[in-house]
């Protein structure tokens, strides 16, 4: 009997020929040797939806999770800041100076006129009482007038009785805010640092859109102080008014200033046209700078008045307080007028010499034409009460 193949060393056949010998010497039939087949994988079809999917997960990871947990986690455990209470200045992003400040470089204050903690040198506005009669007519006014959100400030010189409706608000100044501008300019002519007769060209930078004609002028054409500081007021020059802020040392420089004089609601904070309103003050505050201007002989010298007066009585615009007065009425004052605020301020004489400050500034609905009526309604009953 042949011998059982699992009694044979199969490792000892290590090729097929060997194996082919010892299948026919022991008998081994064509069927008891099956040659196994290669197992084939199986074909996956292409899924277009998984693989977009896939895509999408994968640069979410990369672009999203990953920077995501580098600056919010890994960033701070391993690498944190040593300055964690400096804090960005958003103010300044928005509104940069386009030129040095004399009195503030790197938060550090270089030249101002005077030390802040000095005394004001404007002095306040000796107050009596605010008229009640003239105050109630004023109110009634405002109720014709719901849209119009005014700010008013009057005060007489002879009994020193005052109105007051909103005078501690803030407003946007629109060109107002010229009149700080030119005090300051007289202050620092009287401190000899400036004259009326110095001279700046007009370069491009300077050109402005908005009020006044200076923009249309000839590049590089020469202006006296003096010119330019006429245009600011009677015109509302907005590029005669850069120019001499320049020429003061920056916004900083006048805002110094008006820190120096005891004021601390008026802030020029953008360069003209403040179309957005961003320059502000208080009508109370602008009182206080025209009586400091008329009746403060230690505030400005007689010249430095005579000058600034001399400006503000030959203003153009004569539509808003100065359409209320009377005939024979003298008016020293300045207008303001962008979309969101109407304004007048400045001080008026009667024909019978009576004398007394109005401010009026007016918010609005944009370049509503009702704000310029109520201005000079308003004018009219607070000139009919100080006549009588």
């Amino acid at each position: 009997m042949p011998k059982l193949a699992r009694n044979y060393d199969y490792q000892r056949y290590d090729n097929l020929y060997a194996f082919e010998q010892f299948r026919q010497s022991h008998n081994y039939n064509n069927t008891d040797y099956v040659k196994p087949h290669k197992r084939v994988k199986p074909h996956r079809k292409f899924n277009p939806v998984k693989s977009l999917i896939s895509v999408f997960a994968l640069m979410f990871f990369l672009f999203v999770i990953m920077p995501f947990g580098f600056t919010h986690i890994t960033k701070q455990i391993f690498i944190p800041t040593p300055y964690k209470n400096v804090k960005t200045d958003m103010e300044k992003l928005a509104f940069p100076a386009s030129y040095l400040a004399n009195s503030n470089v790197l938060n550090k204050p270089t030249f101002v006129y005077s030390a802040p903690e000095k005394k004001a040198q404007m002095v306040k506005i000796k107050e009596n009482v605010n008229t009640p009669s003239l105050h109630s007519e004023l109110l009634n006014l405002m109720e014709l007038y719901p849209e119009i959100k005014p700010a008013i400030y009057v005060w007489n010189y002879e009994t020193e009785n005052y109105i007051d409706i909103n005078a501690d608000k803030i407003y946007s100044t629109a060109s107002i805010i010229k009149i700080p501008v030119l005090i300051d300019l007289f202050k620092t002519i009287e401190l000899g640092q400036i004259r009326l007769t110095d001279t700046i060209p007009l370069r491009e930078y300077f050109r402005t859109e908005g009020s006044g004609n200076l923009q249309f002028k000839a590049a590089n054409s020469i202006w006296t102080i003096d010119e330019l500081a006429k245009r600011m007021i009677t015109i509302s020059d907005n590029s005669a008014t850069n120019m001499l802020m320049t020429e003061l040392g920056s916004m900083e420089d006048v805002n110094q200033s008006i820190r120096n004089w005891g004021l601390k609601n008026t802030e020029v904070k953008t360069w003209l046209p403040d179309l957005k309103g961003n320059n502000h003050t208080t009508a109370r505050e602008m009182g206080q700078m025209l009586y400091n201007i008329d009746s403060n002989e230690k505030f400005l010298s007689e010249f430095s008045r005579k000058k600034i007066f001399d400006y503000m009585g030959h203003v153009k615009n004569d539509r808003l307080i100065q359409a209320g007065l009377g005939a024979g009425s003298t008016f020293l004052h300045k207008t303001g007028d962008i979309g969101s605020m109407l304004g007048d301020a400045g001080i008026v004489t009667t024909p019978n010499s009576k004398k007394y400050i109005a401010v009026i500034m007016a918010n609005r609905p944009h370049n509503d034409p009702k704000a310029a009526e109520f201005i000079v309604k308003a004018s009219e009953i607070i000139y009919n009460y100080m006549v009588k």
